[in-house]
């Protein structure tokens, strides 16, 4: 499954790319994460409880970082391992560009499943990856951007705080 898209961040390049290295970034913007520890030089280990179709599963696995050209583009790539589920893989390549209202994010992402997770059938497979990409890269830009005008409140103090760290 390979999917393309576009965000606009109101930010500038170098605090989305920095949030894109940080690992309390990353585990906030993974859906189902509950642990990213590591660096971007070492790569990251990560915990993710997903559902997929009746499939629910606790991944444990790696993300990496490669093709670095900061802070301009870089590849990030993740495999997990989710016991009798099976295994999910797939790698992202970011582009960053500047903007007049900050930063254009650029992604292509490609995906691929094993084990009972490829026995759900492509249409339930690639709806889920479609949907993990867009919620991953949805949430960075809530994170980097804090709350639209139409959040609501609660969830409106959450977003916005790397942008509210770094000021």
């Amino acid at each position: 499954m390979k999917m393309s898209d576009t965000r606009e961040i109101k930010a500038d390049r170098a605090t989305v790319w920095a949030a894109l290295l940080s690992p309390e970034v990353l585990k906030e913007c993974v859906p189902g994460a509950q642990e990213v520890t590591g660096t971007p030089e070492d790569g990251f280990e990560a915990t993710v409880t997903q559902k997929v179709g009746p499939v629910k599963a606790t991944f444990n696995g790696t993300v990496t970082l490669t093709e670095m050209i900061e802070p301009e583009s870089l590849t990030l790539s993740g495999e997990g391992k989710g016991g009798a589920a099976g295994y999910a893989k797939g790698s992202a390549d970011v582009r960053l560009e500047e903007s007049g209202t900050g930063t254009t994010l650029s992604y292509d992402v490609e995906a691929r499943v094993g084990g009972k997770l490829a026995q759900l059938g492509s249409r339930i497979v690639d709806g889920f990856a479609k949907r993990m990409a867009d919620q991953f890269f949805t949430r960075l830009q809530e994170v980097i951007d804090g709350p639209s005008e139409d959040d609501p409140e609660p969830e409106a103090e959450k977003k916005g705080w790397l942008k509210r760290l770094i000021s």
